[in-house]
């Protein structure tokens, strides 16, 4: 088996963990594999020095060709802007244009999609993110096709996108089952005690975390009718009147304000009940069905599973936030 040759980009304000996690993983995996040769790793950047997030030098190589390149994340603060990007990062993004030009396969973690989109990479393709930054990436960059809910998107076979942080390891096996199969990437995982299943970020989305988002005064409205009646049935007449203007209009410049329509804000609000629920109560599916507006539990169940990509016990299970001594309530 060919030598897999793996680049990372290293850049200041870079995430150092992410700079060296994906190639240790890889190696673990060239142990695992019968016969299997560990990858060449090399740390490069177009600049002879980097300091990555919290102030940690990294010792980088100058730029020369790979299989892989490694775009991690870098640290967005308080006050997360992407606007400056270009100006910043103008010697990396002009690196993963070359190395691109050069036949690598390039991947990114986190907001490295950023310097993706700005490296004209995503153009026309889908791409993930962290969801708190999905909203940016696609208002950022238009003519990216940002598929926020899930954690890895091979967009083809030269370019990947993953979500936030620890997605660096789904990344990660990701690669590994590209070039020693799916057995290599069960036994890694195994071993290294990751979840090689899961393919979705939305059950880890808290929008208390996400920045408000401009909007017009009607949408605002409609939100605030909505989250305050999760538990009643959906009639677009009524709520029209509610805000005082017709169920055309209403759908009209509730979409143009929000990209969605106002069911699929209230089903997205209460699949996000439903998840706090089930984190911080013992009530029964069911009860909690009914709790979010669902008389069946079967119909809430499905939807749940549509937009977190668990069933509401597998989503307990996993995110639960302590264990009580009460019964569950029927």
């Amino acid at each position: 088996m060919t030598r897999l040759r793996v680049g990372v980009l290293a850049y200041d304000g870079c995430f150092a963990s992410q700079v060296y996690s994906v190639p240790d993983l890889l190696t673990i995996a060239a142990q695992v594999a019968p016969a299997g040769q560990a990858p060449e790793i090399v740390v490069l950047s177009p600049r002879r020095h980097v300091v990555a997030a919290g102030g940690l030098r990294v010792a980088v190589s100058a730029l020369r060709e790979v299989d892989v390149l490694i775009v991690p994340g870098f640290e967005t603060g308080s006050g997360a802007t992407f606007a400056g990007v270009r100006s910043r990062l103008g010697p990396e993004i002009a690196a993963i244009q070359r190395l691109r030009a050069q036949g690598t396969k390039v991947v990114s973690i986190c907001v490295g999609a950023f310097l993706l989109a700005e490296a004209g990479l995503l153009g026309g393709r889908e791409a993930t993110t962290s969801w708190l930054y999905a909203h940016d990436l696609a208002e950022t960059y238009p003519e990216v096709s940002v598929v926020a809910e899930r954690t890895v998107v091979v967009a083809d076979a030269e370019v990947i996108t993953t979500a936030a942080f620890s997605a660096m390891y789904d990344l990660a096996l990701t690669l590994v089952r590209e070039h020693h199969g799916d057995r290599v990437a069960r036994t890694t995982a195994r071993l290294t005690l990751l979840d090689d299943t899961r393919t979705r970020q939305t059950p880890y989305v808290d929008p208390a975390l996400v920045p408000a988002r401009r909007g017009g005064q009607l949408s605002r409205e409609v939100t605030r009718y909505l989250d305050r009646n999760l538990d009643q049935r959906y009639d677009l007449d009524a709520l029209a009147a509610v805000i005082g203007v017709s169920p055309r209009t209403l759908l009209r410049r509730f979409t143009s304000e929000t990209q969605q329509t106002p069911l699929e804000y209230l089903q997205r609000a209460r699949v996000r009940r439903a998840g706090l629920l089930l984190e911080e109560t013992d009530h029964s599916v069911a009860r909690i069905s009914h709790l979010v507006g669902y008389r069946d539990a079967a119909t809430f169940a499905k939807l749940f599973r549509r937009h977190t990509g668990c069933a509401p016990g597998e989503y307990r299970t996993a995110f639960k936030r302590s264990a009580t001594s009460a019964p569950a309530t029927p």
